[in-house]
């Protein structure tokens, strides 16, 4: 369904061009996609597509590979460049809309081996993204996010994570703590802490139990003394030369790369 547009005032592209994330996500469970391999993993995932934007050059490319029935709307380059302010090098956007929420039963089985990353209060988007990816690619069963996360939505996240917050499950709590026991005494799952203590096991010498949630702290003070409290077990990972922190990204990198293996 193409439909030419020569206005950026045109209604019908306000949602792209002038709406930010939370109205998105306000006005009707939406959320912006862009560049060409994130819209094509949209369009792969499952996830109902409310619209797509393309610039004239990307017509005959990227429309034919839309939903049947989505509207696709085709606006000239320059309009979108003098709108956006940048020069919209991709020429490829797309609105989806966000699946129903699952409750923690619904995500998590009782049974068998599994691993968890539990993020309580990660603020920016771009590394909510990429822990999505890191998740993705290390066999994580689901993200949790508490009360305080960005959401993974937004549209950085979306973009950082490449795609994988299609087919990531992910769990937005809204009593992390709450549901951090009932992972612990009700599900039987091991909580891992990661922290920065002299006292906590190295990584290289831990052996991860079969059932596991991996929490990872905040950008700027990490875990949370409570939610420190209720883990299993504390891990870190050593450094050398006087560092004392990664970023976050990096660190979970680290830690599901050494958590992987339980799953093959």
């Amino acid at each position: 369904m193409l439909h030419s547009i020569n206005s950026a005032q045109d209604p019908r592209v306000w949602p792209y061009l002038r709406l930010k994330d939370r109205e998105l996500a306000r006005e009707g469970n939406l959320f912006i996609v862009e560049g060409e391999t994130v819209v094509k993993r949209l369009f792969a995932s499952g996830f109902s597509v409310h619209s797509v934007l393309l610039s004239t050059r990307r017509v005959d490319e990227i429309a034919p590979l839309a939903p049947p029935g989505v509207p696709v709307y085709v606006l000239p380059d320059a309009v979108l460049t003098a709108t956006l302010g940048f020069h919209f090098h991709s020429g490829v956007m797309a609105i989806g809309v966000r699946p129903p929420a699952v409750s923690l039963d619904a995500l998590v089985p009782r049974t068998g081996p599994l691993t968890l990353m539990v993020c309580p209060e990660l603020n920016s988007a771009e590394n909510l993204g990429g822990m999505i990816r890191i998740a993705s690619a290390f066999g994580v069963r689901a993200l949790l996010l508490g009360e305080k996360s960005v959401d993974p939505f937004w549209r950085q996240s979306v973009r950082v994570s490449m795609g994988n917050v299609f087919n990531l499950p992910i769990y937005t709590s809204p009593d992390l703590t709450h549901d951090l026991k009932r992972l612990r005494d009700e599900f039987t799952i091991d909580l891992i802490g990661t922290v920065l203590d002299d006292h906590a096991t190295d990584l290289r010498g831990f052996k991860r139990p079969p059932r596991a949630a991996i929490l990872f702290g905040s950008e700027a003070h990490g875990l949370s003394p409570s939610h420190v409290e209720l883990c299993t077990a504390k891990i870190t990972i050593p450094m050398k030369l006087g560092t004392d922190s990664l970023n976050v990204m990096v660190a979970a990198g680290v830690v599901m790369w050494a958590m992987a293996d339980v799953e093959k």
